[in-house]
């Protein structure tokens, strides 16, 4: 498959169709207009078929994007200072794994085995 599309670009290239860039072990081609006009006749393709590249952008709303509503704000507010410092500190709140936790270590793994 690679071969195929290798041999297919390079062909494309010596007839003038696109134009062959070759970066870090691997091809780029782009296709000209020319190459556009062959691959739809070849293709059989009605003119109204373009390349994406080609399309226009289309025409962009001015819809601004929903901001994500803090607690205790109103929607779309920026969120103020105090908010984040409430939320970073840990004044009153249990923090850590718990009593329950108990960390077990082993040795026998790389340098810590015994000897």
């Amino acid at each position: 498959a690679v071969v195929s599309t290798q041999s297919t670009g390079q062909s494309l290239r010596s007839k003038g169709y696109v134009k062959e860039q070759f970066a870090w072990r691997h091809f780029y081609w782009y296709l000209e207009n020319d190459g556009i006009t062959y691959l739809r006749d070849y293709l059989h393709l009605p003119q109204e078929i373009v390349p994406s590249t080609l399309k226009r952008a289309a025409a962009r709303t001015n819809t601004a994007a929903p901001r994500a509503r803090m607690q205790g704000g109103a929607p779309g507010t920026a969120p103020k200072s105090d908010d984040r410092d409430a939320y970073r500190s840990a004044e009153g709140k249990q923090v850590g794994p718990g009593q329950e936790f108990q960390p077990e270590f082993r040795g026998g793994y790389g340098r810590g085995a015994p000897q």
